[in-house]
């Protein structure tokens, strides 16, 4: 369901009291121009302040007595507002910044909708992402070389419990007193998390405690395993996990870079105690396309995954939250939506995304553009512009994200129906190579959009860390038409909200035909079957995972619903005689989302009670390779129970009191001896075999 919005709707009603201040003059916060637009919204109510954080701090401790929800439009000073809140047992705040995201800005006396647009995402309630609590016992391994290893174990050994493992000992100077154990070694495999690290090494041996001017070490063992909490990895050499960026308690720093080495021991000196980190992704195991009867279909999650935190578990997939840090990567690729990123979820970050386009165009902002972005890369740099650049143009809207890696077409889709008219994605180059899956997902969008008749590109990817690389695209953006101004329900199944999201896209649009084709690896598409190959076997049907290959009770039929395909090739791997040919594209057709024939045969009847038993198809394919050749169907009389029903096979086997099964029993093994006497006897080592 879409739900159209026009100028002078609004989307929030109520929503946190709101405390804004214009910072000393700086910017055009006012009760006469952004109050006005924020009571025709609906939201507020709003006071309005000049110095809230200095000379007018009694205002807001006067605010905190009022227990209703309370937001502050102020993100610098959030940490003394909230030590004052926490004074007053308040930990309910929430802060809006208005002042780096639209206020300070070469275009600020435009920016007010941009303003009442960031409030409203802000007032948009969302279910908070579940957590799991990690215990840090502060065991902590600590592995490089020489003195400089031993001078970090040192200093981490004040807060934490450190084993030191050198890999040098050149330069090592032995100290009269020893705080930690040493030892010697290679780590040559390294597998777990932050609290649950497990430790392979070589040449693992204990520093003697009789060593005097030089490090002696005990005899070296292979294969010793240790468990820690923490590993701090100060060798130079290449990371122990995958994506190591994303791997909480495992800190790397270049021994050569004294500065790193004291920042990452402060890092890891306080890896100790509980700790909660959110559950980014669930999955649902019952929609999961990766695999059915051993034969692997979708593995999109297991490609993207940077940090190896996916592995297969039978025809599912389970991810370690240990591990996952919530890239996304698996959530925006996942063509079912068995993986669905909840930091936060798929229909909270919709219906924000909504909520701030309807605002922003009620409030009389016009072409607005989406600024998609992380909070420790993008978020800086935002400042930067603000501080020393032109800062945000005022049609830009920015919206923070966790990870600007989990962004999927579903999501770029329902931005654009909701009447941003170009989604710009902001990304970090540190992690560049987690960006392969967004530009798929962009790619697909945009091949959508061009085929709906719609003028493109629609999304920008900017991966860069200089803010006047940034700030001078988003000044230089094209301007695009409005596709439309509606809101899809970001209810149902990821392929329902971006199905809505997509026809909405399609009806303001001229499609060029009803049936578009996709890039390789779409999530859309139908299946082409060779009728001349295919037996009617099913085989496909119990393979499919999204139901959209499916049978019929009463006859031999194959039937396919497209809007349920999800590509994910399973009927291809698993179908006998490869008859069978996934085709990415977009339909249109009214019958995409209803089961249509692809092919039928006629049922085979019994020749002993003519009841239909099974597809002619196959009967005439099991002749083909059975019939004539094989020992269990070499005679007529055999070859007579191809063509009956599984009744009547069983009689007729049975005749006579005999053993039905013993057709089915098993080859003699031939031996040397039976070849021998073939021999002897003149006669085929079968017959002799047949004789028993």
């Amino acid at each position: 369901m879409s739900v159209p919005y026009n100028k002078g709707e609004t989307m929030v009603s109520g929503g946190p009291r709101l405390l804004l201040c214009d910072c000393e003059g700086s910017m055009p916060v006012t009760a006469d121009g952004l109050g006005k637009i924020l009571t025709e919204a609906g939201l507020g109510p709003a006071r309005f302040h000049r110095n809230l954080c200095r000379a007018e701090t009694a205002a807001f401790e006067k605010a905190l007595a009022d227990p209703s929800p309370l937001c502050v439009g102020c993100t610098q000073e959030a940490p003394l507002f909230a030590e004052i809140a926490a004074e007053a047992d308040r930990g309910d705040l929430t802060f809006v910044d208005l002042r780096e995201s639209a206020g300070w800005s070469a275009e600020s006396a435009k920016s007010l909708p941009k303003m009442a647009a960031l409030i409203a995402a802000t007032a948009t309630p969302a279910v908070p992402a579940r957590l799991r609590t990690i215990e840090s016992d502060g065991f902590c391994l600590v592995i490089g070389a020489g003195q400089a290893a031993f001078e970090a174990a040192a200093r981490l050994d004040r807060s934490l419990s450190v084993s030191l493992l050198l890999t040098d000992v050149d330069d090592l100077v032995l100290p009269t007193t020893r705080d930690f154990p040493v030892f010697t070694g290679r780590v040559v495999a390294a597998r777990g998390s932050f609290g649950a690290f497990e430790v392979t090494i070589d040449r693992h041996a204990a520093l003697s405690p009789s060593a005097r001017a030089s490090a002696v070490f005990g005899p070296p063992r292979n294969g010793v395993r240790t468990t820690c909490s923490v590993v701090f990895d100060m060798t130079g050499d290449g990371p122990l996990f995958a994506g190591d960026h994303g791997r909480d308690g495992y800190v790397r720093a270049d021994p050569g870079d004294r500065a790193a080495v004291l920042e990452a021991i402060a890092t890891a000196s306080d890896l100790v105690g509980s700790f909660e980190k959110p559950i980014y992704v669930s999955v649902d195991a019952a929609i999961c396309a990766h695999s059915r009867s051993r034969k692997v279909g979708c593995s999109k999650c297991l490609d993207h995954c940077p940090a190896s935190a996916i592995t297969p578990n039978g025809d599912s997939v389970v991810i370690d939250p240990g591990i996952c840090d919530g890239c996304g990567n698996c959530a925006a690729h996942c063509p079912t939506g068995a993986i669905a990123y909840a930091y936060p979820s798929r229909a909270d970050l919709i219906t924000r995304i909504q909520a701030t386009a309807r605002t922003y165009l009620a409030a009389g902002g016009d072409a607005p553009v989406l600024l998609l972005h992380d909070a420790k890369h993008g978020t800086p740099l935002i400042g930067a512009m603000a501080r020393y650049g032109r800062g945000l143009p005022a049609a830009v809207v920015p919206l923070e994200l966790h990870s600007t890696s989990g962004i999927g077409h579903d999501l770029l889709a329902a931005a654009l129906a909701a009447g941003f008219r170009t989604i710009v994605i902001l990304a970090d180059p540190a992690k560049a190579e987690e960006m392969g899956t967004v530009a798929a997902e962009v790619d697909l969008l945009e091949t959508l959009i061009a085929g709906f008749g719609h003028a493109g590109p629609r999304v920008v990817t900017l991966i860069e860390s200089d803010p006047d690389l940034v700030e001078a695209p988003l000044y230089e953006l094209p301007g695009r038409a409005e596709i439309t101004r509606v809101a899809p329900s970001p209810v149902g199944s990821k392929r329902e909200i971006a199905r809505f999201a997509l026809t909405a896209l399609s009806d303001a649009g001229k499609p060029a035909s009803d049936a578009l084709p996709l890039p390789a690896g779409a999530p859309y598409g139908r299946v082409t079957v060779d009728t001349a190959a295919c037996t009617l076997c099913l085989a496909c049907v119990s393979a499919c995972p999204a139901q959209a290959l499916r049978d019929r009770a009463d006859k031999p039929q194959l039937r396919f619903v497209e809007t349920a395909c999800v590509q994910c090739g399973l009927c291809a791997t698993t179908c006998p005689e490869k008859a069978i040919r996934p085709e990415p594209r977009w339909s249109l057709r009214p019958d995409a989302a209803v089961p249509v024939v692809l092919h039928e045969d006629e049922p085979a009847l019994c020749v002993s009670c003519g009841k239909p038993f099974a597809a002619a198809g196959v009967l005439r394919a099991v002749q083909r390779k059975l019939g004539g050749t094989h020992r269990m169907f070499d005679t007529d009389e055999r070859r007579a129970l191809l063509f009956m029903c599984d009744t009547c096979r069983l009689t007729e086997l049975s005749k006579g009191g005999a053993d039905p099964f013993a057709i089915a029993s098993p080859r003699r093994i031939r031996t040397t001896e039976d070849y021998l006497r073939a021999e002897r006897e003149g006669r085929s080592v079968d017959d002799i075999v047949g004789d028993g």
